[in-house]
C-alpha cells in the first residue's frame, strides 16, 4: 500500500483528511468540539471521526498519534504507553478504512519543547521519536506523516530516526512556514525541502497556521521538483467563551483547493478547524485534476531593506576603541514620580557611566515600563539606555512587539531574561507566560537582526539591536552556567552582564572559565550598604550569593559606617574585574544612587 501511494501520487491527487481526526490525543483540537461537530456521544469518537472523512472522501487518514510522544504523554502520565496508544490508534484507522482503497499515515508531531529548556538537556530526542516510529511501523502503517514542525533540526531528527528503521516506507514531511516561504528559523522552505529529500522524504509540504490564500502564496513560490502536501488551516480563528472557532465555509475551502492543484500540490488536505465537511467539498473540486507538472515559480524571496539612518553607537564600539565600560544599573520608579530617577541617571552618566541598563519587573514587582522610561533616557537626556526583555510578562507576540517596538525607538542594547516567576512578586493572581525562554527569545532577535520575525516574515528593515546575556558565577554548578552560557553565545549573545560578585577570586576564576567565548562580560558589582541589607541579599534575594568573610565584615556594620565598608569591598572587586575584564556592571541599590556615582568615579580614576 506504502508504494502504491508514491506511485498513484505521480500520476494524480490524492485528498487527505482534517486536523480532527489527527490531534485528539495530548495535543491541541479540543475533544467536545468534534463531539458537537459530529454529533457524536459515543465512547468510540475516534472511529467515528475518522469514518466520517471517509464519507468524506478521504483517501488517506492520519492516525489519532499527533502527539503520542513519552515526551507530550508525561504531562498526562502515559509516557510508559507510546507502543499502545500509538498502534491503538492505526487499529482504529484501518478499521474506518476497511477494505477499501484508502492509505493510513502514522502522525508525528513536534516534541513540544525547546532545545535549551533545562529539561530539554535531559532528552534523547532521536529515542524518543524512534519509539513512537517502531510502535506505528509495527501497526503497519502505510505511511509516516511527520507534520506542524517549526524547528528544521527537529524534522531532521525524526526523518533521521525513521530511515533507520525503514528505508522504504512512504514518508510525507511537513512544516511550519511564513507566507514568504522562510521558516521561524528564516531558513528558506525550499532548501529546507532540497534537505529533507536528500535525507529520504518521499513527500514535502506545509501545514498548519496558514490559511486557503496564504497557502496559494507559499505554493507559488514552491517548484515542481517535489512531490508537494498542502494542509491548510480553515483560515484564522477566534476565540469564544474558552474555544477556537473556525468560520472558513466548506464551500470556499473546497473551492481554494483547486489553486493548490494549480501550484503543484499532489497530496491536499487539512488542518486546524478543517472538519468532515471540508474534506467533502475539497475532493468534490479536485476531483478528476491533473497534476501539474510545470509551472511559473517566484523566484526570489523578499530579502529585507538596509536601515536608513545612522544607528547608535554601541557599548562593542567603546570596548573596540579601548575604553572602559561601566553599565549602571538604576530600576524604573514604582510610581510615576519620575523626577528623583532622571535626576539620578544624569548624575551617574555625569560620573562616568556608559549606560543605564533598566530591569523589566525584576523579581515580578510591578515598576513602569523600562521602555517608557528608556525612551525619555534617549530623547530627552541623550542617555544610552540597555533594557532588559523578560518572558515572565509577555507572549510570543507581544514578545515581538515589544521588540520592534525598542528598535523603532533607536534602541540598539537589550538584555533577553527568562524572568522571575510572578507569583513571587507583589501582585497576587499574576500569571506567568513563559512561552519561550531566554535562549529562544535570543535566537528570535537574531533573526530579526536578520530581517525576520520568529514565523520567518519579513519585517522590510532588520533590526540593529547589540544583545546580551547573563551569567551567575555565585551558582554551586559553575559548570552547568557555563555550558548554559555557551549555547547562549551560540545564540547571538555579544557581551555578558553577571549577578553581582563579593569574592575577588571568583572573579579570576569566571575569567579563565569564560575567556574561550570571545566575548566581553560585565561582571555586576554591588555596594553593600549595611549588615542588615547583607543578610537580605544573602538569604532571600535569587541569585546573590555573599562570601561569609564579607558578610562577617558587614555585621553590625550600619548607617554611614556600613556603607563606607561596603564601597570599600566594591572597590576591591572592581580592582579585580578591571585586571581581567574590559568593563563592569554597577548595581544602584535601593536608588542610593550617591555611592554607585562614587564607584564609577573611581572606575574612571576621577
Amino acid at each position: 500500500m506504502g508504494t502504491k501511494l508514491l506511485e498513484v501520487l505521480q500520476e494524480s491527487i490524492v485528498c487527505g483528511d482534517g486536523a480532527m481526526g489527527t490531534e485528539l490525543l495530548a495535543s491541541g483540537v479540543a475533544l467536545d468540539v468534534c463531539l458537537e461537530q459530529l454529533n457524536v456521544t459515543e465512547p468510540d469518537v475516534v472511529s467515528k471521526v475518522h469514518e466520517s472523512y471517509v464519507d468524506a472522501g478521504s483517501h488517506l487518514l492520519e492516525t489519532n498519534t499527533f502527539g503520542a510522544n513519552a515526551v507530550r504523554l508525561a504531562k498526562h502520565g502515559l509516557e510508559n504507553e507510546v507502543e499502545a496508544l500509538n498502534q491503538a490508534a492505526v487499529k482504529l484507522a484501518k478499521k474506518a478504512a476497511g477494505n477499501k482503497d484508502i492509505w493510513v499515515a502514522g502522525s508525528v508531531g513536534p516534541l513540544g519543547i525547546y532545545r535549551d529548556e533545562a529539561d530539554a538537556q535531559h532528552i534523547d530526542r532521536a529515542a524518543v521519536f524512534t519509539a513512537q516510529l517502531k510502535a506505528l511501523l509495527e501497526a503497519e502503517v502505510d505511511a509516516v506523516f511527520l507534520e506542524t514542525f517549526l524547528d528544521f533540526d527537529e524534522i531532521k531528527i525524526a526523518l533521521t530516526s525513521l530511515r533507520q528503521l525503514s528505508s522504504d516506507v512512504p514518508v510525507i514531511c511537513s512544516m511550519v512556514c511564513s507566507e514568504e516561504g522562510r521558516l521561524p528559523s528564516s531558513l528558506p522552505i525550499l532548501q529546507a525541502f532540497r534537505e529533507l529529500v536528500r535525507l529520504g522524504a518521499n513527500v514535502v509540504g506545509v501545514n498548519c497556521v496558514t490559511g486557503p490564500h496564504a497557502m496559494v502564496r507559499i505554493l507559488r513560490r514552491i517548484p515542481t521538483d517535489f512531490l508537494i502536501s498542502a494542509f491548510p488551516n480553515a483560515g484564522y480563528p477566534r476565540y469564544h467563551e474558552g474555544r477556537f472557532l473556525y468560520n472558513t465555509a466548506p464551500e470556499y475551502f473546497g473551492k481554494e483547493s483547486r489553486e493548490f492543484v494549480a501550484e503543484g500540490a499532489r497530496l491536499i488536505g487539512g488542518c486546524c478547524g478543517v472538519g468532515p465537511e471540508h474534506i467533502r467539498q475539497m475532493a468534490l473540486s479536485i476531483a478528476g485534476l491533473k497534476p501539474v507538472v510545470s509551472k511559473p515559480v517566484i523566484q526570489r524571496l523578499e530579502e529585507p531593506l538596509q536601515r536608513r539612518r545612522p544607528a547608535e553607537t554601541s557599548l562593542l564600539d567603546l570596548i573596540k576603541s579601548g575604553q572602559t565600560v561601566i553599565v549602571t544599573e538604576l530600576d524604573p520608579p514604582k510610581t510615576l514620580d519620575l523626577e528623583r530617577y532622571f535626576k539620578a541617571a544624569q548624575y551617574l552618566v555625569d560620573a562616568g557611566s556608559d549606560a543605564i541598563t533598566l530591569a523589566d519587573n525584576s523579581l515580578a514587582i510591578l515598576r513602569v515600563s523600562n521602555l517608557a522610561i528608556g525612551a525619555m533616557l534617549k530623547q530627552q537626556y541623550n542617555i544610552m539606555p540597555l533594557l532588559h526583555i523578560s518572558c515572565r510578562d509577555r507572549n510570543l507576540i507581544g514578545l515581538q512587539s515589544e521588540l520592534l517596538g525598542i528598535s523603532a525607538l533607536g534602541i540598539r542594547h537589550i538584555l533577553p531574561l527568562t524572568g522571575d516567576p510572578a507569583k513571587f512578586g507583589d501582585q497576587p493572581g499574576a500569571s506567568s507566560v513563559y512561552d519561550v525562554n531566554s535562549i529562544k527569545l535570543m535566537e528570535i532577535i537574531s533573526g530579526m537582526n536578520k530581517g525576520y520575525n520568529f514565523t520567518g516574515k519579513s519585517i522590510k528593515y532588520p533590526t540593529d539591536f547589540v544583545m546580551g546575556c547573563t551569567l551567575n558565577p555565585n551558582a554551586k554548578n559553575l559548570d552547568a552556567q557555563i555550558a548554559r552560557l555557551e549555547r547562549k553565545v551560540a545564540a547571538g549573545a555579544s557581551y555578558v552582564m553577571t549577578q553581582p560578585v563579593f569574592d575577588p577570586e571568583l572573579v579570576k576564576t569566571m575569567y579563565e572559565r569564560t575567556r574561550h567565548l570571545d566575548v566581553p562580560i560585565f561582571t555586576g558589582v554591588w555596594p553593600l550598604l549595611n549588615g542588615r541589607q547583607t543578610e537580605f541579599l544573602h538569604h532571600e534575594v535569587p541569585g546573590i550569593m555573599i562570601p561569609d568573610i564579607v558578610r562577617s565584615k558587614m555585621t553590625g556594620k550600619e548607617g554611614a559606617e556600613g556603607k563606607r565598608m561596603g564601597i570599600d569591598l566594591a572597590k576591591q572587586i572592581i580592582d579585580a574585574v578591571l585586571e581581567f575584564f574590559p568593563g563592569v556592571y554597577l548595581i544602584t541599590p535601593f536608588l542610593t544612587y550617591d555611592t554607585t556615582a562614587e564607584l564609577a568615579q573611581f572606575v574612571r580614576g576621577i
